[in-house]
């Protein structure tokens, strides 16, 4: 970390004035951010209304359930709300109970526009503790949350002992349409607190903190209403997953480039008198690692404009908007507000012109002399390390089912153990299926003689399409039923048109469709990252070595995370997508630390340092900053463990782990190691490869102008 700044009182001489000219860019920089948050705050809030959280919404486009769900939209009554109502009492239901359930079950047929008009007879079970019925209720009902909190309202009053619960498609997504309502603002307001912390213990002042929280603040805020003008202009969608990844991206991203930037900026106050003069310095020695850095990131989201998953191809565009917006805001916004505010915002170490710390050694000096004893070693013994950790993905448990997605157990899931216990001779849940009118007979009557199905009867018909409502003789989503969904897709290909889908069968085509987008976006991340790296470092070796190393770490995070999602935090499995998002996040964020090193490395030897020794005075000088943004980086995305959602918790944790270990494993020891075993060829096949007469100290330049401190 850099040495201590003495604590001092305000300076005696004040900076010379600033010109005309300098002072209408601060403050037109300023009115321009100004207008702009007046114009996308009200947008931002209406982001929240955008978002989509059905099915459909994250379905791959060609999958068979994509088209059942769009098909079933179109017939009578449009997307229903499918819904079931449990009764239950553990000694048995008692004659009232059985009134109670009649009555309530044509209350909400009636009021609620059930298909059919009429209650449907109660599903009794064997041991006569529980009875079911389901409903299929109209669109003309309502909105699916509105239906489904009414529908539990009026069950609310029942027989003393009497369990009611409300289950089924329908209150499964209601329910996760109510995580994803209030996921913004927990997500928003514990975010906000993690980044004050960091960010008070980091510069130790009661003042300069909020200059870079009221920042990305406005970046948080800017990414929205943009993103919400997006999905206006090109119908763009967004999920309440991607709203809330980017809000922890924008506040992530946006905090690291306000400590790389501030750390430039100080340091250059005491080599330079006038603070506008030392932000121009500051600006230009590390916005190109800054660009780079946003660059990357951008690059990889982008490449999620080809995974096949819906929600997939949403969520590259809404995250690129909001690390633009956050490294537009921290080079534009940040810079204007801490020159107008001087150099009394560092108060009380305020970096005085002329003055020198006082010298210690670093802690990253000790390491940097620690690795260049044994390189070598420490290369070996950290890649065993990393590679054991990713031996843990052999451990991965299974793929997540959709009722085991939340942390904490909502109604709708508690209602389908309920019928899982009561009806273990049958499925719970109906199985979609659809095939042209006139060959719906011919669906009908092959899926009824598929093995593995209890029923199959004829539902709602229009527009040359016939509903075919299944029911599977085994409990949903389990492995017995999804059997059964192949099959049914087997035996249905005779069918011209007709098509599966239902909860079950939309998993199975997340699941494929996510194993095809690892295929084809990896790939394309890795290209596309690899490419800005050689750009940027004007070097092949240097790169491969970068992206090699977060992908190590990549594999390591999600070995670990595979070790402790089951044992420790009692997940029953890990979402498909997760291999996917926590790469694209890692790659594409992990990969800037090794980044601002080597452009540090550059500097030094552009310097007049050889290339063999620039390595640790580079380590020592970036090592301080670049582990408090990591450790910002890691905290931000740990918030996300915090939420009710299986995926977003286990997002959170291996990123939050990744980039830890990129922080102090990778880059502080085995990029550091690679570099001094390779010395100048780190650089081939570059400029910087050429062996160069060392410049003198004396004649060296006295190193105005360094990447950051550390």
């Amino acid at each position: 970390m850099e040495a201590r700044e003495r604590p001092a009182s305000p300076p005696s001489t004040a900076p010379p004035s600033r010109t005309t000219g300098q002072r209408k860019w601060l403050w037109g920089t300023l009115a321009v951010w100004v207008l702009l948050v007046v114009a996308l705050g009200p947008l931002a809030g209406k982001l929240n209304g955008e978002q989509k959280n059905d099915a459909v919404s994250y379905l791959p486009a060609g999958a068979q359930s994509t088209k059942v769900a769009d098909v079933l939209a179109d017939l009578p009554g449009g997307s229903t709300t499918d819904i079931a109502v449990v009764y239950h009492r553990d000694s048995g239901l008692t004659p009232a109970d059985r009134d109670a359930a009649d009555a309530q079950a044509r209350e909400i047929a009636a009021e609620f526009q059930a298909v059919g008009g009429q209650a449907p007879p109660p599903a009794a079970a064997h041991d006569g503790r529980t009875a079911v019925y389901t409903f299929q209720l109209g669109e003309s009902a309502g909105l699916r949350a509105d239906v489904v909190d009414d529908v539990r309202a009026l069950t609310e009053h029942h027989p003393a002992g009497l369990d009611v619960l409300v289950g089924g498609p329908g209150a499964t997504g209601a329910d996760m349409d109510e995580v994803f309502g209030s996921l913004d603002g927990t997500l928003m307001l514990v975010t906000v607190l993690v980044v004050t912390v960091l960010l008070i213990a980091t510069y130790r002042s009661p003042f300069l903190w909020l200059v870079p929280l009221l920042c990305v603040g406005v970046a948080a805020a800017a990414s929205r209403g943009l993103t919400y003008l997006l999905v206006k202009a090109t119908g763009l969608t967004v999920t309440g997953q991607s709203g809330g990844i980017m809000t922890v991206l924008v506040f992530g991203a946006g905090t690291d480039y306000a400590l790389l930037l501030i750390a430039r900026y100080r340091d250059e106050l005491r080599r330079t008198e006038r603070p506008y003069d030392a932000m121009r310095i500051a600006l230009r020695g590390c916005g190109p690692a800054l660009l780079a850095s946003a660059g990357t990131v951008v690059a990889g989201l982008t490449c999620l404009l080809a995974a096949d998953m819906n929600n997939m191809r949403g969520l590259g565009p809404v995250g690129a908007v909001g690390v633009v917006s956050a490294l537009v805001v921290m080079t534009t916004l940040l810079p204007a507000a801490l020159v107008l505010l001087g150099r009394r915002v560092f108060w009380p170490l305020i970096p005085a012109y002329g003055t020198q710390d006082k010298p210690r050694r670093s802690a990253y000096a000790r390491i940097g002399v620690f690795v260049a004893r044994r390189p070598a070693g420490i290369l070996v013994g950290g890649g065993i390390l990393l590679g054991a950790l990713a031996f843990g993905t052999l451990a991965m448990p299974g793929n997540l089912n959709l009722a085991d997605g939340f942390t904490k157990t909502p109604e709708s899931v508690s209602a389908a153990k309920v019928m899982a216990q009561a009806f273990p001779e049958r499925g719970s849940q109906p199985i979609d299926v659809i095939a042209p009118a006139g060959r719906a007979a011919d669906a009908v009557a092959r899926a009824a003689a598929t093995e593995g199905v209890a029923d199959a009867r004829l539902g709602r018909s229009a527009d040359g399409w016939t509903e075919i409502t299944v029911h599977a003789k085994d409990r949903p989503e389990s492995a017995g039923e999804r059997a059964t969904v192949e099959r049914l897709r087997d035996r249905l290909d005779a069918v011209p048109g007709a098509a599966v889908g239902g909860q079950t069968a939309q998993r199975i085509d997340q699941e494929h469709a996510n194993a095809r987008d690892r295929m084809v976006v990896v790939p394309l991340v890795l290209a596309a990252v690899l490419l800005i790296l050689v750009a940027l470092l004007r070097s092949l070796v240097a790169p491969l070595i970068l992206v090699s190393a977060v992908a190590l770490v990549w594999g390591a995070a999600l070995g670990l995370g595979a070790l402790v999602f089951e044992p420790v935090f009692g997940f029953a499995g890990v979402d498909p997508a997760l291999p996917l998002l926590t790469f694209v996040f890692l790659v594409a964020l992990g990969v800037d630390y090794g980044i601002f090193l080597m452009h540090r490395m550059r500097e030094e030897v552009h310097a007049g340092l050889p290339a063999e020794r620039a390595v640790l005075p580079a380590l020592t000088s970036t090592g301080g900053v670049i582990a408090s943004a990591g450790f910002v980086l890691a905290a931000t995305f740990s918030v996300l463990t915090v939420l009710p959602l299986v995926l977003l918790v286990e997002v959170g944790f291996v990123i939050a782990v990744g980039v830890l270990l990129d922080t102090f494993v990778v880059r502080t020891f085995l990029v550091t190691a690679a570099s001094l075993l390779l010395g100048r060829r780190v650089w081939w096949p570059g400029p910087l490869a050429k062996s160069r007469p060392e410049v003198p100290a004396a004649t060296r330049p006295d190193d105005r102008s360094p990447m950051m401190a550390g």
